[in-house]
């Protein structure tokens, strides 16, 4: 079965910087379920090996489209280097929840030129760590989509945040920096970032979302994650109404992949576990889950 492979679309959004994008599908002609992917924090599209697993799924039928957030900090000419760092700093969760909804209503457009391959009805959000956080909110928001995957989510924003001495001095300073483990670099955080937070704190809620969704929802977790601690599985178990549950026993935080990924290497036994089970789980029969 041939592939066809666009990369590195631009799409318009709200922000006044470009979503860049790909799809992956097979040729045939004919409408498939579609799986949006969302990135964590300081990730991306070409991250390790989101390209092979969307290769995968696009060779089960899937039309798999990932995108970058257009303010991750990468750039339209470098999508996988961190060179943009104001951008990075002006981020927000609003900003993600915005791109989100620009790309699921790129989808819609009644003159796209995908549109023959696209089942519309079957829309599956797949969302890695902070990308799971506002995949959660988005799917409750959004009614077209139609199933959640979350793969090492957070399962609340305010906490990660910090507080007391620390909150004073980066309002006082106006950006606080983090270092990227992988590149070495500082990457700014601007206050803004906590103020958008506050001033949308409903609606940012994890939890409140959660417990507002309509869908099915696999909650994927690694009991070995250092990042985003396995008890945040259980949260988002006990708060969505139609919850599975996928625990990877002995994962990491990416399910022991790494960047960059070498694509003539197999993917590790953790990762395909995930592959499989999130591939099961789409396939499942809409009137199964309504049986349930």
């Amino acid at each position: 079965m041939e592939l066809i492979k666009k990369n590195n679309i631009q799409i318009t959004g709200k922000h006044n910087k470009p979503i860049l994008t790909d799809l992956v599908f097979s040729e045939e002609t004919k409408p498939k379920p579609v799986v949006i992917f969302c990135h964590g924090y300081k990730g991306f599209k070409d991250w390790g090996a989101w390209d092979l697993m969307a290769k995968q799924f696009a060779e089960n039928g899937i039309f798999f489209l990932k995108f970058n957030f257009s303010h991750n900090g990468t750039t339209p000419d470098n999508p996988t280097e961190f060179l943009d760092i104001e951008a990075f700093g002006d981020n927000n969760y609003t900003k993600e929840l915005d791109d989100l909804q620009s790309v699921i209503d790129w989808l819609f457009l009644p003159n796209s030129k995908y549109a023959s391959y696209l089942d519309i009805s079957n829309i599956t959000l797949i969302g890695h760590s902070r990308g799971g956080g506002i995949s959660i909110i988005k799917a409750a928001e959004e009614k077209r989509i139609s199933k959640l995957v979350t793969f090492s989510a957070v399962s609340d924003f305010a906490s990660r945040f910090p507080s007391g001495d620390t909150l004073d001095k980066w309002k006082q300073k106006g950006v606080n920096y983090i270092v990227n483990t992988r590149t070495k670099q500082q990457l700014p955080h601007h206050f803004q970032f906590y103020k958008n937070f506050k001033e949308n704190e409903e609606r940012l809620t994890i939890s409140r979302a959660a417990k507002a969704l309509k869908i099915p929802h696999l909650i994927v977790h690694g009991s070995k994650d250092t990042s985003v601690p396995l008890s945040e599985s259980g949260k988002l178990f006990k708060w969505s109404p139609y919850p599975e549950l996928l625990l990877v026993e002995g994962a990491d935080h990416v399910y022991d992949l790494s960047h960059p990924w070498d694509s003539s290497k197999s993917l590790p036994a953790n990762f395909k576990y995930v592959l499989e089970g999130t591939s099961n789980f789409i396939a499942e029969e809409e009137l199964g889950f309504l049986k349930n």
